[in-house]
């Protein structure tokens, strides 16, 4: 059994894709946010 995209095509797995992206972009943002930014400040000071 293969899956094609049109297999994919209803919205609600459209919402399940577009809810684990933002979900990524998320811990992105706090990744950098938490971590990233202050290792920036204190390797400045």
């Amino acid at each position: 059994m293969t899956a094609t995209l049109p297999d994919f095509d209803h919205p609600s797995w459209v919402t399940a894709m577009a809810t684990f992206a933002s979900y990524g972009l998320v811990l992105l943002a706090m990744t950098v946010l938490l971590f990233l930014v202050p290792y920036a400040i204190f390797t400045a000071l």
